[in-house]
């Protein structure tokens, strides 16, 4: 059976995202929508929330079919884990850094949990929400 996004991971994203039905800049200055949608957003664009939900499920596809290719992301918890990092940081950084690294070489679960808390600055800044966005991320990816 192939993997996908659980319940638990789409609250999750719906949560950790926010859904913004006016077109805004996130703390990296990319225009966004909805739950975090970024592809053709321009200002003073605005969604309905079943576009919103659209959306969301559009761009988490991507995520799971690179999830679905890493070796050793065998359960439900490393799955939404990974999905949510790529989710958020994008799959250009997932597959140059340490964490994917790790998890590929089948590092102790503490090792690749320390990986993902790494991850919690965006244009040099520290931000509450990418700390509990990895503290959730590092916990499921041990479930």
């Amino acid at each position: 059976m192939t993997m996908k996004a659980s319940s638990r991971l789409i609250e999750h994203l719906k949560k950790s995202e926010g859904c913004r039905l006016s077109a805004y800049q996130d703390v990296a200055g990319v225009w966004t929508i909805g739950y975090g949608h970024t592809k053709n957003v321009k200002p003073g664009d605005k969604i309905t929330s079943e576009q919103a939900e659209s959306y969301l499920l559009e761009d988490i596809f991507p995520c799971e079919k690179a999830a679905r290719t890493v070796p050793g992301v065998n359960t439900q918890g490393k799955f939404d884990a990974v999905v949510d990092f790529i989710y958020n940081c994008g799959l250009g950084n997932f597959n140059t850094s340490t964490l994917r690294k790790y998890i590929v070489g089948g590092r102790e679960i503490w090792e690749i949990q320390e990986q993902f808390l790494r991850w919690v600055n965006s244009n040099g800044k520290k931000y509450g929400g990418l700390v509990s966005r990895r503290i959730w991320e590092a916990a499921r990816f041990a479930e």
